[in-house]
């Protein structure tokens, strides 16, 4: 009779964003886990079924390491979201009064009857809120222009440092098969 080798899995699931996949998949390969599956999810997410052979070398090490790489990666997530988060407010704000003004003046032309004053500013005002409408996108770019030089510094350095740690796991998990 043949003897078969066993061998033990541990499994895991992950939800990630669909752009994220391939990221992601990187990440958790470079601490030895397997992709089993990936299901689509609601909201554009994706659900990564993981597994891998539960008697590594350096399990602890590499589970370590692991976690750091998913907090580093979580930062960078953090990161790229705020990028436009802070000029997306004040885009929204600012479209706010900008749509009020041009209302403003939409009220006073079609409210008021036979006053050429009211007219003229009604008219006056809806033209600024039009321009304020226009000037928001410029707004908005610059903004976020803003935001990324401040933001881009800690991107790379925090890209770096992810692509540290997973060279480490990858390197744990060589040492495994040695």
């Amino acid at each position: 009779m043949e003897e078969k080798d066993f061998v033990t899995f541990e499994y895991k699931t992950v939800s990630v964003k669909a752009e994220q996949q391939p990221k992601c998949a990187d990440l958790y390969e470079a601490f030895g886990w397997e992709i089993i599956s990936a299901a689509p999810s609601m909201a554009g997410n994706v659900v990564l079924s993981l597994k891998r052979d539960r008697k590594l070398k350096h399990k602890q090490e590499l589970k370590k390491v692991e976690r750091q790489a998913e907090e580093v990666s979580r930062t960078l997530e953090r990161l790229e979201r705020s990028k436009t988060a802070g000029p997306s407010g004040f885009a929204y704000l600012f479209g706010i009064v900008a749509a009020l003004v041009l209302g403003g003046g939409m009220c006073l032309v079609m409210l008021t009857e036979n006053n050429l004053p009211a007219l003229i500013g009604g008219i006056v005002l809806g033209i600024a809120g039009i321009v304020l409408c226009g000037v928001n996108y410029l707004i908005y770019k610059k903004g976020v222009e803003r935001r990324l030089k401040r933001v881009l510094p800690a991107v790379d350095e925090n890209e770096e440092k992810l692509a540290d740690l997973l060279e480490k796991g990858n390197d744990l998990l060589r040492a495994d098969l040695i």
